[in-house]
């Protein structure tokens, strides 16, 4: 298994830089707009959806929103996603009540779109945008930051919860997180954030908003990452699909960004730091 994932991460990965570092936007919208395509269809068959076809279609519908959005102002969908990872902190902590309200097939394919339409929106907007933040002024850095973020909180959960994880954070949903794994990761991402902010010589005031930007940025990947557990043990499934071997599915590898990518674009926005900007 180990080295199935190895070989699957070294063809991937080529790709994934390729695709997100070096497209111009148009190309970067089409790359990022067929990954959020893939997930929809793994989405599709977390919603109960088990016709092929059925799945195909779903995919399909996204994709066609995906497009119908290219030129709306993507602050509107920003906030309705905010929105909507606040409204999943109570679904995620009232799990499994409140189940039968979002349970249908329907509910969970809406469901798919709030989670799935804000991150390729987010993703977009940055790599549009014009950024400025301390003396870094390149968009792309910012994807790059937003990805960084996530991955030092999930290695930072990961060391602090094996160490002193006693405390569950949601053990109805996903039982190997813990308090402890949280509190460590969001450390982490505290201490990144005042690496980076040195790095590109922010202001004390710069520096200060960028650590609270993303420990919110941090604390919402975990619930990206809760939802689509809760997806998942509700439809009785270990992984989104067996499209990357050793891996999973897209889904599996992007649950957390899905909400990291939306509000800390939102975030960055509301700060001044990125303005909208042309395809």
């Amino acid at each position: 298994m180990l080295k199935t994932r190895i070989i699957t991460a070294l063809i991937l990965a080529p790709i994934a830089i390729g695709g997100i570092f070096f497209l111009p936007p148009l190309g970067f919208a089409l790359f990022t707009g067929a990954i959020i395509t893939i997930g929809a269809w793994e989405w599709a068959n977390m919603s109960g959806m088990v016709s092929p076809v059925a799945r195909v279609i779903y995919a399909l519908v996204v994709a066609a929103v995906l497009y119908g959005l290219l030129n709306v102002p993507a602050v509107a969908v920003l906030w309705l996603a905010l929105v909507w990872w606040i409204l999943c902190l109570l679904l995620v902590r009232s799990y499994p009540n409140g189940s039968e309200r979002w349970g249908s097939v329907p509910a969970r394919a809406i469901m798919g779109l709030f989670v799935l339409v804000p991150a390729w929106v987010g993703l977009n907007h940055i790599r549009t945008g014009e950024f400025q933040f301390g003396d870094s002024s390149n968009s792309l850095l910012v994807i790059l930051y937003v990805f960084c973020v996530v991955w030092v909180a999930d290695i930072g959960a990961y060391f602090s919860g094996r160490a002193f994880g006693k405390a569950k954070l949601a053990p109805r949903v996903s039982p190997g997180k813990s308090w402890a794994g949280v509190w460590g990761g969001l450390a982490a991402v505290a201490v990144f954030a005042v690496i980076i902010s040195m790095l590109a010589s922010a202001t004390p005031a710069q520096s200060l908003l960028l650590i609270i930007a993303s420990l919110a940025t941090g604390a919402v990947s975990v619930l990206g990452d809760l939802l689509e557990s809760m997806l998942k043990r509700f439809r009785g499934i270990k992984d989104s699909s067996q499209l990357l071997p050793g891996h999973g599915g897209i889904m599996d590898r992007v649950d957390s960004l899905t909400a990291a990518i939306p509000v800390f674009a939102l975030i960055v926005t509301l700060l001044g730091w990125l303005t909208a900007g042309q395809w």
